[in-house]
């Protein structure tokens, strides 16, 4: 029993400044209030999951053994070790900015090469001079 509270506080600590989760005393400890949004059950593939809940967001990769990875849907995270579920939180917030596609900035028109923010000077190239 110790070691499952150890890891579920783990987990908490770890997205703590995204997850809110209602905890209710009980005999044996603590106790996490259901919340009411639809997740991923312990025990479903990676496969089960995409099929009833799409693609997530973000996935992060596999970091120890056993391998654990989590992906990120908006509106909770789901943790995997290897290819199943073993839990998921309820965040209150939409998935951090970072795991949303970063822009690239614009290519230069072919045959010129990027200029400096700040560079004034025009891509018409100077006129050829005789070799003589």
């Amino acid at each position: 029993m110790h070691v499952k509270a150890l890891f579920v506080g783990a987990i908490l600590a770890a997205v703590g400044p995204t997850a809110f989760a209602d905890l209710i005393p009980t005999a044996d400890g603590i106790a996490v209030k259901s919340a009411d949004v639809a997740t991923p059950h312990r025990g479903m593939t990676k496969d089960q999951v995409a099929s009833q809940f799409g693609a997530p967001i973000s996935k992060v990769a596999p970091v120890g053994q056993p391998p654990i990875s989590r992906w990120e849907y908006a509106g909770f995270i789901v943790y995997f070790e290897g290819d199943h579920v073993i839990h998921t939180v309820v965040s209150s917030t939409p998935a951090p900015a970072s795991s949303a596609p970063a822009t690239a900035p614009a290519a230069a028109p072919a045959g010129e090469s990027p200029r400096p923010a700040g560079d004034s000077t025009t891509s018409a190239a100077a006129p050829a001079t005789p070799s003589g």
